[in-house]
């Protein structure tokens, strides 16, 4: 008989840059790579885990490289906010076209296109196994979609955080300029604010600390990395206690 894969995690929240959704340019929506983090999410789900996703909007418009052009922050963070939308509403039509049902909210009202965020609304979604996915950031500028995904992931009580980035964890310095960095497997808190880690900004990983809300940093971008993440196996670098 088949062995049965019980997942370690029975509700996570993923977290997807907008520059993952680029592709190796990190620029506007790549098609290939889209349709790879959908089939990523749909396997998960086969395993019966509850998914939540918030999206970045960086591939389409960053507020804070807008406000260094001249654009006031806060229309800038505004602007990145609807950049979030286009992606997200690009991710939930990938997942839908997979067989994968899935409903969007948006902490920006427009009811055309997505529903507004409401917890309860979002639980029961996913009680009825469906993906949600988070647009529209925390719909207040001056706040990253890091922020959004840690203050979604504890409004909806997942059990932790799965950052999607392009290298396999959080190293000491950035592998790709020194191919001496050194990874970490487990790091700390404290150990990741003492040494000055990039995980999240500092508003995002001080919720997430605060709220005992564990972090693994792992790279998307190998085939079946997020089901072998959900079954607890050692992949990328987990934050905790």
């Amino acid at each position: 008989m088949k062995k049965v894969q019980k997942p370690k995690y029975q509700r996570i929240l993923l977290k997807l840059s907008g520059e993952a959704l680029g592709g190796e340019d990190g620029i506007g929506i790549c098609p290939g790579f889209l349709q790879e983090m959908a089939r990523q999410i749909a396997e998960v789900r086969q395993l019966g885990v509850q998914v939540v996703v918030v999206v970045g909007g960086g591939n389409i418009f960053r507020g804070a490289s807008g406000a260094g052009q001249g654009i006031e922050r806060a229309t800038g963070d505004y602007m990145g906010m609807l950049a979030t939308v286009i992606n997200a509403l690009a991710l939930q039509d990938a997942l839908e076209k997979l067989g994968v049902a899935t409903r969007m909210q948006s902490a920006i009202s427009m009811s055309q296109v997505a529903e507004p965020f409401i917890r309860r609304r979002a639980v029961r979604h996913l009680e009825k196994d469906r993906v949600v996915i988070f647009g529209g950031g925390t719909g207040n500028p001056y706040f990253s979609t890091d922020t959004a995904a840690a203050l979604r992931a504890n409004e909806i009580g997942a059990e932790v955080i799965l950052k999607a980035t392009k290298v396999d964890g959080i190293y000491d310095s950035d592998p790709k300029i020194n191919p001496k960095a050194k990874r970490y497997d487990q790091v700390s808190y404290a150990e990741a604010l003492g040494k000055r880690l990039k995980v999240m900004d500092s508003t995002a990983f001080s919720l997430c600390m605060d709220n005992k809300m564990p972090i693994i940093v792992f790279d998307l971008f190998k085939a079946h990395n997020l089901k072998r993440v959900v079954l607890g196996e050692k992949v990328g670098t987990l934050v905790t206690n």
